[in-house]
This record gives structure tokens, sequence and C-alpha cells, in this order.
């Protein structure tokens, strides 16, 4: 990871406009409080010589638009001690296509954590309506250590990277040792580094970029993980914050175990849905003809492969590859059931459809990274730096109440909650270096989520519409898939463009319906690999 060190600075001072906004945070022993401020300011003059940086923008790549501009800029590591080592952050710019109608600039996020946003403003440009293209500079970045903005690594393996492992007695004590080898290795590669890769930090680099670009507020657009780090700039910072898209949204106060849990609690409600559906379907699907019957044909799988691997073009699918498979396809009905009924012919030794096996098979989307010189672990070691070092105080030390939770949501969540609870490094994690956000204020934006969603179930989304208290909410009934905006659907897009362009919010929460379209859209992208420059969230199922 490329770091230095800033020459001593004089002391010069800071605007009466930027000094709030770049205030340091306040170190903490009580890793359980939470904080909603950016804390008192210190070394003014060095944060001062930071926000005067003009980037040296050029074309981003060869085979990318001329007007799609890159450029690196630097913040620091610590903002306790601005002064001392510094990292890059790689940004990136397509300007307003009507300079007279501009009204300043629109950052957005793909989620993650670990996600990379560098190449957003493409999938903005391409997705956005040329009213909106007109009032906004699209401003892209890679948050601090991922991708090409001084990348971490962990020097993970493969296997080392395969986290959400299902809890059992034999193997616990290896799952353990795994936990604790993959802290041991970042702490030893990155232990300097990665404490300072954190939710709040990243929104303290979103509004230095800010005062960088010469603007006095910002637009957001912030999908999954992207919808808790806007919640947390405007906690930060509410004085800078124009018009916010949170789109399908984190719970702040569950950041971050709870939120992985909740991926074991949303999924049973939509597997009764998915029983429903297929048994109205059994002619076509062949899975029983009451939701009870197509019940009992899952788990009747799932107990004939634990016994037995089922063996798919030299691949073996466990009882738990499907437990695991089922939880992110069952939150569209047919995706579910097209899978299941592959599933019973590979099981009878017949051929079936790789590509409709590949939620059970692990050869959906990867999550790629698009630099050869980012590390091939970035995203996974990034992602525990905020997973494990937002709030420490959320992940138990003792192994044996993992354990313990393992066993119980497995019974409670039996499709997903042994993966949920059971152990991750963060138990071996270093404490954090300041308290968790405490999100609770006033500042407006729009909350955007579908009903059914794998990753940030509606109850998810609604806890984050309370806590922004002059929130709006569009809600999706009906909504699959992970990400709304844009979909084609008239309701919700013209709920959300509307936002972005006049900033009024709906006099009230707003309630649309899916349509065929936008749902086949979600299976679409469900099924894709990351691209570059996607204006929706990470695909992968173990990312937010």
């Amino acid at each position: 990871m490329r770091r230095r060190r800033l020459a001593p600075l004089l002391a010069v001072s800071v605007t009466a406009t930027l000094a709030p906004a770049l205030a340091a945070p306040t170190a903490t022993a009580a890793p359980a409080a939470t904080s909603s401020s950016a804390s008192p300011p210190a070394a003014e003059g060095a944060l001062d010589r930071y926000a005067k940086q003009r980037p040296q923008w050029k074309r981003c790549d060869a085979d990318t638009p001329a007007e799609f501009e890159c450029a690196t800029i630097e913040v620091p590591l610590d903002y306790r001690a601005p002064g001392g080592d510094r990292i890059e952050l790689a940004i990136s710019r397509i300007r307003s296509t009507a300079p007279d109608k501009r009204r300043g600039v629109l950052l957005s996020n793909p989620g993650g954590p670990g996600g990379q946003g560098l190449y957003m403003p493409l999938g903005m440009q391409e997705n956005l309506p040329e009213s909106a293209r007109q009032k906004y500079d699209l401003i892209g970045f890679d948050p601090r250590g991922v991708g090409r903005s001084s990348p971490v690594s962990c020097g993970l393996t493969p296997e080392e990277e395969n986290w959400l492992r299902p809890y059992r007695k034999d193997t616990f004590g290896e799952d353990v040792a795994w936990a604790r080898g993959v802290a041991d290795k970042c702490r030893e590669k990155a232990g300097d580094t990665l404490p300072h890769i954190t939710t709040r930090n990243t929104a303290r680099d979103m509004d230095l970029l800010r005062a960088i670009l010469g603007e006095k507020r910002i637009s957001y657009v912030g999908y999954s993980y992207g919808t808790y780090l806007g919640a947390v700039y405007t906690q930060l910072f509410p004085g800078r914050a124009d018009r916010f898209v949170l789109d399908s949204a984190v719970d702040p106060a569950r950041a971050w175990r709870g939120m992985i849990q909740w991926w074991a609690e949303g999924a049973e409600p939509a597997f009764d849905r998915w029983t429903e559906w297929a048994a109205g379907r059994s002619e076509k699907y062949d899975l029983g003809d009451t939701p009870k019957e197509v019940d009992r044909t899952f788990w009747d799988l799932v107990a004939r492969a634990d016994e037995k691997p089922i063996d798919f073009e030299g691949q073996s699918i466990t009882g738990d590859d499907i437990r695991s498979g089922m939880r992110q396809a069952v939150f569209s009905p047919e995706t579910a059931s097209e899978g299941m009924a592959e599933l019973k012919k590979a099981a009878a030794g017949e051929p079936a459809s790789a590509k409709r096996l590949a939620a059970f098979t692990g050869t959906g989307g990867t999550g790629k990274t698009d630099a050869a010189e980012v590390p091939s672990d970035n995203m996974t070691a990034s992602f525990w730096a905020v997973v494990c070092g937002d709030n420490s105080a959320a992940w138990p030390r003792d192994p044996e109440s993992y354990r313990q939770d393992a066993i119980a949501d497995k019974a409670r969540y039996p499709l997903y909650g042994d993966f949920a609870s059971g152990i991750k490094p963060c138990a071996f994690w270093d404490r954090s270096v300041e308290p968790v956000t405490k999100v609770n204020n006033e500042v407006a934006s729009l909350v955007v989520q579908n009903e059914w969603d794998s990753q940030t179930p509606l109850p998810s989304a609604q806890a984050l519409h309370a806590a922004l208290k002059r929130s709006k909410m569009v809600t999706v009934l009906g909504g699959e898939g992970h990400g709304v905006y844009p979909n084609g659907n008239a309701c919700t897009d013209g709920a959300v463009t509307g936002y972005l362009l006049t900033g009024r919010l709906p006099a009230k929460d707003v309630t649309c319906r899916a349509t065929a379209d936008s749902n086949a859209e979600a299976r679409k992208n469900q099924k894709r690999d990351v691209l570059p420059g996607s204006p929706l969230p990470e695909r992968a199922p173990d990312r937010f």
C-alpha cells in the first residue's frame, strides 16, 4: 500500500466553512460508545493544505469515453494526525452536459464494503435521464483502501477469503483457527493501515473531496453499504448534504454483525413465499402441490446431499451448498423454482442447466476488480477492515458465544442461521480506534427499497428511514433484487429522479408496485458478474 508523510506544515488558518467539516476524530477508550460528531478539529493548517489540492484530470483509460476523467488526490491516513501518513484516493468525473443548468456534484457508491466506485459515473451516465445529467457533474471514487485508492491486502488465499461457513460440531475448531488466522494475517501485513479504513474516515474523505472540488454541498446516490456511508456523512456533516438517495438500505444500529444476521432472518419469510409460489405452479416445476410438499422436497434434497453430495459436472453439491445458494435464490420465486427443478435433475443423474444451478455451485457473480495492480484479496481485506473496525463492540471476543449463537440460529432460521451467526475474523480483530456512529439526524434524504431483497431486507431500510427523521421512503411492493434505481419502473424512477432534479421530497412516503419488467431486470442483474460502471450494487452474495 502506498503511503507518504507530509513535510512539516506551517500553521495556516482554515476557512470558517472548512474547519468544522474537516474536523478530526477523537480517540476513545470505550469501544461500546457511539458518536455522531466529526469531533474537535486538530491541526487545521494541515487539513487546509489538503483542501487546496487541485486534481490533475486526464482521460481515465484509452478504452473509456474522452469525457470520463480521472485524477488522484491525497488524504490523511489518520484524521487525528493529518500531518502524518497520507494515502491516495482515486477519483473520477463526467461533467454536466449543460453547465448553465448545473447544480453541483453527484457522488455515488456501489456497495461493499470494498466495492470499487471509480467507474460509477459511466453507469450513471448511461442510466440517468438527460435532465439529471445536465444538473450534475457525476463524481466517482474508490473508497480508501479499495481498488486504486492505496489498496490494502492481507495476503489471503482464496480459501481464506471463503468466510460464510456453516456450523458443524466437528469443524468448529477449524473455523475458529481460520478466523484467528485471517485476523493475524491482516494485522501482520497491514496492521498500521487497517484501523483507519473505516466508514467514518471514508465520509471524511468525501467531505475533503467536496472542498477540493470547490463545492459547498454534495448530492449522493448510495447503494447497500453505500446507504450507511451516506447516512454517516449526513451525521458528521449535516450542513454539507444536499440531495441524498439511499437505495437498498442498511440499518445503522446493526452495523455490522447484526446486518449479516439479517441475511438469515430475511430469508425465512422469502422461503415461505417461495413454497406457496412454487406449489401454485406444480405442473411446471414438479416440486409439490402444496407449500408443505415443496418444503419437504427442498429439505429432502438437503438431507440427501448431506449424506452424499450431488455430483454435477465434476462438482460436489452438499446440503450446505444448497442451503447457502437458496438463501440468495429464494428472493425471486422464479429463480428459486428453476434452480430447484434443475437440482432435482442433477440429483437423479439427469442432464441439468449449469446456468440455473449457478447459485448452488458457486459459479455466479465474482465481484472482480478492474485493475491489475489491485491485490486479489483487496475486496475481502477492505471488507473486514470496515466490518470489524467500524464497531468492534458488536463482535463477541469469546469463540464459544459464536458456537452457541450458530446452534440457536440454525434452529431459529434453518436456511441460513448458522452461516450468518458463525464465527468471523472480527472476533480477533483489534479494537476500533473511535466509537461507532449513531445515526439520528434531520437531514432530508430519500430511502428506496424493494420488498424482497436478499442483502438488505425491508425492515433494515425501515430502520434507516426511522433514524433519518426528515427522510421519505419509496417502497416497491413485490420488488425483487438488491438495488432499485433506475429499473424502468415509472413509479420508482419518477420519485427518485424528481427528487434529484428539484430537491423536493415526496409529501409522504411512496408505495410503488413492482412490474414484471423491473423484476426480470433484477433477476438478470443477479446472475451476471459485477462490471465496472454498474450503477447498481455489488452482486456478490456475501457483500452489501
